[in-house]
């Protein structure tokens, strides 16, 4: 489950840098929706990660 959520992370991150340079067609350079909605979605799975892992480490104490 972790390798894919990277995997999701890392196809957001490539995604985002896509669409701030303006090369997917149909989207504008820069601070496009879709750049905001790729940063959002990255966010999320490094709050959902370090939520995941703290857990961890509270039930090892």
């Amino acid at each position: 489950m972790s390798k894919f959520i990277e995997v999701i992370g890392l196809i957001l991150i490539a995604v985002m840098i896509l669409a701030f340079v303006g090369v997917i067609p149909g989207q504008e350079a820069g601070l496009s929706p879709l750049f905001w909605g790729c940063a959002g979605g990255a966010l999320l799975i490094i709050f959902y990660r370090k939520m995941k892992k703290k857990q961890e480490m509270e039930e090892n104490l």
